[in-house]
């Protein structure tokens, strides 16, 4: 036969097709891609079976790294050496895994790039929560097969006693697919599975409430929770991670950042590399000083910036620039049943729960067949030992093992294996003390086979042991979160209801620093209090806005340049009582020279509200609600300025409601909202208050016939007056007296009008916040000077004020207010005489 004879024709483009598929196919299920039950690819699922078959547990002492590569290429793993250390090295990696699976002992490479040392040099061992994927693998928990060459077996699955998929994440690139699966926290995973369990209906918010997004090894933060929940709902979304950095103040007023975590995965090397290439291309200008002084306890790098140099843009441009901040693509893909499928955070915990549920399930069928097997040992035990004379006598009276056997089922009806082992039964064991033993055991285990029979007859049971188990895994190596998740960024344009709707403080510093806060952070105080630390402040720098709202509103900011800016509240930073907050211009794009004159809250943009505005030379203005529905992130124009005038208030109106703004003189004029017509919003607005020579206006209110207007001065000292006690006047009058300035209260700063039943809180320039019911504030006349209200210092004035809603003393403060209540009466006889 010729070599022509042997060759057969085939379409190459179906052999190529099929050859394709093939390989595709391989690289999926056997390669590139983890499976959901036990979170692992197979290279990762054969070093920890190979450092498991070689006794290599987390209580035994190191061995080579390169005997474990060379064990699992010789029996399970047929591919380069390289590759398999590379996934060991990775294991042993902290700041790679959120929870390592191999314990690295030497070097094992750094968050900088360097790689590990050669594997003849290093050594490992399992870590012990390795342990836990390896346990009761011997139970026939799982499903083995043969490996690559028939001559040994390696397991299909780990029986992986927490969700490693969800905790340790995974990356992987398969043939037109891919994977990409943050680390999270093990507690929260652990509890999520809890909840899932308890209420297997729940959904993906529900679980959310657990988990509440990654928690990656290198900390560092997560803007906003919408890539989170795309993720989390649809098994693909998009986080941004940011690194945590601080500006610290120096000597002469220059400034520093300095980096203590970097995002997930981000070489710090080459980080600090692209800094500098930055600075040398002058991208960034302003940098005098890059220095690495990061080492084994974490990261620390610090930028020193020129004297000149503003740190907060700064820092924006170098999130903009650099790898400070960057995107993490989530692709939550990994093998179902043999299938690469796409999974949702609660398909994941469902699928993991289910693995778990065939593990107890064939766990405990193998602890009954064994404890079944020695039951029917030790029952033969009894008969043996009840017969014990006629069972010599048979055996001595037997030729051979095989006779004596044979005799033995033949007269008591033994099994083969009761049998085998009455004849290897030694002497000792028919002491009474053995006995005993055998009777006692025999107990047990009928006592055991009962127990484990209704497991496998029901699944709460089932349930419960894993519930058991897993709370036993998180107590043992469940750690604290170590990823901040911010809510409030331009990053979390999301859904409302992942966000609570509730009262908050949102507070406004001079220098431009902003904040929310519960409003349960200031307790109620008696008048004449000292009151509470409410912001931590520089000394050039206060408090001049704060208002009380609700999360879900918006919040128009107005600025002295007559410009607005819109945000939604649950957007502004949640930061402690203390805290300074976050500069105003990383929340809207003011310019240099612009800052915030008036903040106020807004549900709905309706066509039938208005804004009405009063700015410092008393000019108003009136225009429709619905013209600020729609405002670009750069701003709008609210109102035209003359170059000498700032706005001071804002206030949405019904277009029917009465006006009162009051002056710095003490004059407050009273006129009706619909004498100022509505306007555009470039327009500039006409007369509101006829001002005095060196006098500004202090405050814009609306009013009713049951409020009253309260009055508080410069020093502290304040009072509330009826409305009726006042006559309304036209638009652009000089007013009526409100209060009576002397030396001693100082002029006035502030006008608000209440109905009693309010808090006021007032802020001082050194950042102190005050909360006082109205109803202790006394009632007094329109030419009277006022109470005290605040004891202040001779370096320090009141800088604002707002109100809140009411709340009721805490019993745990009265002692204190007890003590204070003294102080007021004494304020009080000082006032008297």
């Amino acid at each position: 036969m010729s070599g022509y004879d042997q060759v057969k024709p085939h379409n190459i483009a179906k052999e190529m097709k099929t050859s394709f598929i093939d390989y595709a196919m391989s690289v999926i299920v056997s390669r590139a891609l983890p499976d959901v039950r036990d979170g692992l690819k197979p290279v990762h699922r054969r070093i920890l079976y190979s450092m498991n078959d070689l006794g290599m547990h987390s209580d035994k002492p190191y061995k080579k790294s390169a005997r474990i590569v060379g064990d699992v290429i010789a029996k399970y793993h047929p591919h380069g050496d390289s590759s398999v250390y590379d996934a060991m090295v990775r294991m042993a990696q902290d700041f790679s895994y959120r929870y390592p699976l191999v314990d690295g002992h030497g070097n094992f490479g750094s968050i900088d790039g360097d790689g590990a040392a050669a594997m003849r040099y290093t050594e490992a061992r399992m870590s012990k929560l390795a342990m836990e994927m390896m346990r009761d693998i011997n139970k026939n928990t799982i499903d083995f097969q043969p490996n690559f060459d028939g001559e040994e077996h390696e397991p299909v699955v780990l029986p992986a006693r927490f969700p490693s998929l969800l905790v340790n994440g995974t990356t992987g690139i398969a043939v037109g697919m891919a994977t990409n699966i943050p680390p999270h926290n093990l507690t929260e995973v652990i509890n999520a599975c809890l909840a899932y369990m308890e209420n297997p209906e729940i959904d993906v918010l529900g679980l959310m409430e657990h988990i509440k997004g990654p928690d990656l090894p290198t900390g560092a933060l997560i803007l906003g929770t919408k890539g989170i929940r795309n993720a989390y709902e649809t098994g693909n979304g998009s986080i941004m991670m940011r690194s945590k950095c601080e500006i610290i103040e120096g000597h002469g007023g220059k400034y520093s950042i300095l980096v203590t975590e970097i995002p997930y995965q981000v070489n710090r090397e080459r980080l600090i590399e692209k800094i500098a290439e930055l600075v040398k291309e002058k991208r960034l200008d302003g940098i005098t000083d890059l220095r690495n002084e990061s080492n084994r306890e974490g990261t620390r790098i610090v930028i020193e910036l020129r004297k000149d140099v503003n740190p907060q843009v700064m820092l924006n441009n170098l999130f903009k620039l650099t790898q400070l901040q960057v995107s993490y693509g989530i692709n939550m893909l990994a093998l179902q049943d043999g299938q690469p499928k796409v999974l949702n955070l609660k398909e994941i915990i469902a699928a993991y729960i289910k693995h778990q549920v065939e593990v107890i399930v064939r766990r405990t069928q193998f602890d009954l067949n064994k404890a079944e097997d020695r039951a029917h040992i030790l029952e033969g035990f009894r008969i043996a030992l009840d017969h014990i004379d006629r069972i010599i006598a048979i055996i001595r009276g037997s030729s051979n093992d095989e006779e004596a056997l044979n005799n033995l089922i033949s007269e008591f009806s033994f099994s083969e294996r009761q049998g085998k082992a009455i004849l290897e039964m030694r002497l000792r064991r028919l002491t009474g003390l053995e006995r005993d033993k055998i009777e006692d055991e025999y107990q047990n285990l009928v006592t055991l086979i009962a127990d484990l029979k209704d497991i496998l007859a029901n699944e709460y049971r089932v349930h419960g042991i894993i519930r058991d188990e897993l709370t036993e895994v998180m107590i043992k190596h469940g750690d604290d979160r170590r990823t901040e998740i911010v809510r409030g960024s331009d990053f979390d344009i999301e859904d409302e209801d992942l966000i609570p709707e509730e009262q908050v403080i949102i507070t406004l510093t001079n220098n431009g620093y902003i904040k929310r806060q519960p409003i349960s952070t200031y307790r109620s105080q008696n008048r004449g209090g000292r009151g509470v630390q409410g912001m931590g402040t520089h000394d050039d720098d206060y408090v001049k806005e704060l208002l009380s709202t609700s999360t879900h509103d918006y919040l128009l900011f107005f600025t002295n340049k007559g410009k607005v800016y819109q945000k939604k509240a649950y957007t502004i930073p949640e930061y402690g009582r203390t805290a300074k907050g976050l500069p105003i211009v990383n929340i809207i794009e003011i310019a240099q020279d612009e800052e915030i004159s008036a903040i106020i809250p807004v549900k709905e943009f309706n066509e039938n509200e208005f804004l009405f505005f009063a700015t410092r030379t008393g000019v108003v203005k009136r225009t429709t609600l619905s013209a600020f529905g729609n405002i670009r992130t750069n701003g709008l124009i609210a109102l035209s300025l003359r170059e000498d005038d700032e706005l001071i208030g804002v206030r949405k109106t019904t277009g029917s409601n009465d006006i009162v703004i009051a002056s710095s003189g003490g004059k407050l004029v009273w006129f009706e909202e619909d004498q100022v017509r509505s306007m555009g919003r470039t327009a500039a607005g006409v007369r509101g208050i006829n001002l005095e020579e060196g006098e500004v206006a202090v405050g814009m209110e609306i009013v009713t016939e049951d409020q009253e207007i309260l009055i508080v001065s410069e020093k502290g000292f304040g009072k509330r007056t009826p409305i009726s006690e006042y006559r309304k006047t036209s638009r652009g009058g000089k007013g009526v007296k409100t209060i009576n300035i002397t030396d001693k209260n100082g002029s006035l700063v502030a006008m608000k009008t209440v109905t009693g039943e309010e808090d006021l809180l007032i802020v001082t320039n050194k950042g102190i916040i005050i909360r006082t019911p109205i109803s202790q504030i006394s009632q007094t006349g329109r030419a009277t000077q006022g109470v005290t209200l605040i004891r202040l210092t001779d370096d320090q004035f009141v800088s604002s004020v707002a109100l809140v809603e009411h709340e009721e003393e805490h019993t745990e403060e009265l002692a204190t207010e007890k003590v204070e209540n003294t102080e007021a009466s004494e304020i009080l006889l000082e006032e008297k005489e």
